[in-house]
């Protein structure tokens, strides 16, 4: 028996399969079981121990002729015998289509005709977490707990950024096409002030260099450590940070899992109710405008 699970992205997303993954792991213990995803997400899906192998170049373009003949060979050469589709888009209930030479196997899903419907009319209405809970419910798996990414496992070697002892993470950036869901840089700005004025030292993350040089240009002391760490990187850090602070975004979900006290930021452009962080220590902080949330109520809700 073999089983393929499909997740492809993005970030916030996949950290929220994480308890799932475990889920379908302890459900079909000793059974060869491989995810489907991209190639950002393999570290963090190798580092879990829940699958026996990774499959990347799991979204071909459209016109990718090549990537999609591809997947077909691997997708019917894997000889599963169920699929969990923790994806759940059109794309990824296509898939389902790429079998069409060989026996289809069972599908936890949406895709039409498959053998586990995830069928509820209000799916698009549940958070993310309770959403793919009753998917997994629904397929027979009762016992899906929540994304823990605190243990060791999910940790690196960081000790080459030198850290100090005392460090508050920040993570500023964002979907650049939606700005709405951005806190100022000036203020992220002024809250490493701060962060500094408390002998604690702001450490800025991300991909975008730009931004981040911006916020450490106006706060010098600011560690810039923007493109530098990776994925368990971060779950290293968020584990032996006192706080985080940050926008909607992929990093967050990351640094709230691994067990970081954590203060999200959302605009009215995303609904917490659906997508919100998850972790043991998460607060958050929702204005219609970001730019109208003051840096005294951060303060405040970080509780320095």
């Amino acid at each position: 028996m073999a089983i393929l699970v499909i997740k492809l992205g993005a970030l916030g997303d996949f950290v929220q399969a994480m308890g799932p993954f475990a889920a379908i792991r302890r459900h079909h213990a000793g059974t060869r079981i491989v995810l489907l995803t991209t190639q950002p997400y393999r570290e963090l899906a190798e580092a879990s121990g829940f699958f026996d192998e990774v499959w990347t170049g799991g979204r071909p373009t459209g016109m990718d002729v090549g990537g999609w003949l591809d997947l077909r060979r691997r997708l019917g050469r894997g000889e599963f015998d169920r699929v969990y589709d923790l994806q759940t888009s059109d794309r990824s209930s296509f898939y389902r289509n790429l079998f069409w030479t060989r026996p289809t196997p069972e599908w936890s899903g949406i895709a039409r005709g498959c053998s586990h419907p995830h069928a509820n009319p209000e799916r698009d209405a549940m958070h993310t977490v309770e959403r793919q809970t009753e998917q997994l419910n629904l397929a027979g798996i009762a016992d899906v707990p929540l994304v823990d990414l605190a243990g060791p496992e999910w940790k690196s070697d960081v000790s080459h950024l030198r850290l100090p002892e005392r460090i508050v993470l920040l993570a500023p950036g964002g979907a650049v096409h939606r700005p709405g869901k951005r806190w100022p840089p000036e203020h992220f700005a002024a809250l490493a002030r701060t962060i500094l004025d408390l002998g604690m030292t702001p450490v800025c993350l991300g991909t975008e260099k730009a931004l981040v040089a911006e916020i450490a240009a106006i706060t010098p002391g600011v560690l810039n450590l923007a493109g530098q760490t990776g994925l368990l990187d971060m779950a290293a850090l968020a584990q032996g940070a006192v706080a985080a602070v940050g926008n909607d975004t992929g990093p967050m979900h990351l640094i709230a899992a691994a067990g970081c006290p954590s203060v999200v930021l959302y605009s009215n452009q995303s609904d917490p109710a659906l997508c919100g962080q998850r972790g043991p220590s998460v607060t958050i902080l929702r204005r219609d405008r970001l730019a109208d949330l003051s840096v005294a109520e951060v303060v405040d809700a970080v509780g320095l």
